[in-house]
Parts: C-alpha cells; structure tokens; sequence
C-alpha cells in the first residue's frame, strides 16, 4: 500500500496560448514560456469538503475526505509547496490521491513535487500524452506520471466520499477528465470548459473542433446530479452554463461546415459568424479568434 504524504512534512510549463494569430492549429502549452497567471493566494470552500484553489495555472479542487485528501490538478512547476500551505489552512490530513484533468503543464506541472507514495489518476490517453512531455521524462520527474488510468469511467472511494471520474471523447484534448464529486453536486471539467469563450483545440493532443461540442452533449446526457462547476480558469458556472457551452460548440461547428462548404476562408468565415443574444458575452478574441478555431475544423473536415 503507497505510504501518504502527510502535509507540513514535504520539503522541498507551460502556459495556456491566449492568442496564436491566424494559425490553424492550437498548440498545448510550451514549456519555458513566463508565467501569466496570478499568483496562488487563498483557498475558497466550494461546498462542505470541497475547496479551489486558483492562481499559477488551471484552477485546482481539494476533496477533503475521512482518511486523507484528494488534489485535482498541480498548476506550473514549482507550486506545489504553495499549493500545501494553502491545502493546511483547511486540513492536516494527509493527502493521498491527484487526479489529472488533462496533460498540459499548467494542470499537472506540480504532480513531480510529491512522492511517489500519492496516487496519480488520469485518463488513458492523458497518461499517453503526459509520458511524452519533456518533464517526466528524468527519474525525478517520472514520479509525477500516472500510476493508475481509466477508459470511459471510474469510481474513486465509497459513499458520500464517492468521486466518479468520466471520458466521453475528444475536446481540449484527446484525454479530458470530468471529476464528479457526487455527494457535493459539483462536477470539475478542467479545460474542456476552461471559460465562456473559444476553447483551447489542443490538436498535438488529439484535440477536436469538430468533437468537442458532442462530447459535451454526451456528458450533459450521461452524468446525473450536478449543479455547479468548477471551470479550467474562470469562476464556478452552474449546470446550465455547461450545457450551453455544448450549444455553443456545436453552433460554432455548423457555421464552419456551411462556411466549408461556401468557399469562404477561415477569415471570411469568423467575420459572418452570427450566435444567439445569449452568447454574447462569450470571449471570441483570445486564442487566435473565431478564425484560429474554425481554420482547425477546416483541416479536421478536409480530412
């Protein structure tokens, strides 16, 4: 049985794109590049054992159960004493599992800080994307690489302290975790519904434009009793927010179809682009605009 990292006992990559011009591809984050996140600051109670965590990357949940803690997501590289201090202001349990939304560094650039007694969980294919990243790749930094995966589905403990962990296809990625916390009613969807706004197409990594609007009408259909959502980098939505994020996306898709197919560019097709009043404080201007997204549906169409 994996010994738990008791917390106070620890001592001692990338960044989202926000904008890739005309590009018709979305790249992950790189490695390297400065952080621009804020810094991480408080912890916030999501709901009786439940708390988030923002700053320095995707925001993180902590499930605080009888026997010790479960982390969602690790942020940049070089957080996660930062991420501890803040988990302690909450519980000294010890914390025992992590769970991956996703393979960018921005969500499991930390997980190398703890020891190879916590359980790492991820998606299958997750797994297969984070083994090719540059920071697993030393004996310390295979550490932080999942110990145990799932396909479709995955139930982690038992009764109140049930998390279910589903996959329902390609989005951001080709590998995005929803993390159900069951008795709290509060599901976290990592980057698949980072913002209201354009995804992130993250197609190095199996990414998909022309996916991502039915996996989240797969998963409005498939998981059950849920009313808030912790979101990849904005504030907690509601259910019917998630709901509408699928609209959007599969809105988004059918005017790049009938723009395919009139001939029009990438360009020519964003500035026709028309979506209901009740999108209308979505963000289209970061991540290459409208265009960068619909000249990714293109490629994925043409093939």
């Amino acid at each position: 049985m994996k010994r738990a990292l008791v917390l106070g006992a620890v001592v001692g990559f990338g960044v989202i794109a926000i904008a890739v011009g005309q590009a018709p591809q979305q790249n992950a984050p790189a490695a390297g590049n400065a952080p621009r996140f804020p810094p991480i600051e408080s912890i916030e109670n999501v709901a009786p054992n439940l708390y988030r965590i923002t700053g320095q990357g995707g925001n993180s949940a902590v499930f605080v159960r009888d026997d010790g803690v479960l982390l969602v997501d690790t942020k940049l590289a070089n957080n996660g004493q930062a991420l501890l201090d803040q988990i302690k202001k909450v519980t000294n349990k010890p914390i025992t599992h992590i769970v991956n939304t996703h393979t960018h560094g921005d969500h499991t650039g930390s997980n190398s800080f703890f020891p190879a007694s916590v359980e790492i969980v991820t998606q299958e294919n997750t797994s297969t994307n984070m083994k090719k990243m540059e920071a697993f790749q030393s004996a310390d930094g295979k550490v932080g690489l999942p110990d145990r995966t799932f396909k479709d589905k995955m139930t982690l403990f038992k009764g109140k302290e049930s998390v279910d962990l589903y996959y329902f296809g390609a989005g951001h990625t080709n590998g995005d975790a929803f993390v159900v916390f069951r008795d709290a009613r509060v599901m976290h969807a990592g980057d698949l519904f980072a913002t209201k706004g354009l995804p992130l197409l993250d197609v190095n990594n199996g990414g998909s434009g022309v996916a991502i609007g039915d996996t989240v009408a797969k998963a409005t259909k498939g998981i059950k009793n849920v009313d808030k959502v912790i979101t990849g980098h904005s504030d907690n939505m509601t259910w019917q927010d998630f709901v509408d994020y699928g609209e959007f996306n599969r809105l988004f898709l059918d005017h790049a179809k009938a723009s395919l197919a009139a001939g029009k560019t990438p360009e020519q097709a964003a500035a026709d682009l028309k979506l209901p009043a009740k999108f209308s404080a979505y963000n289209l201007t970061g991540r290459g605009g409208p265009s960068g997204n619909i000249g990714i549906i293109y490629n994925e169409l043409k093939k």
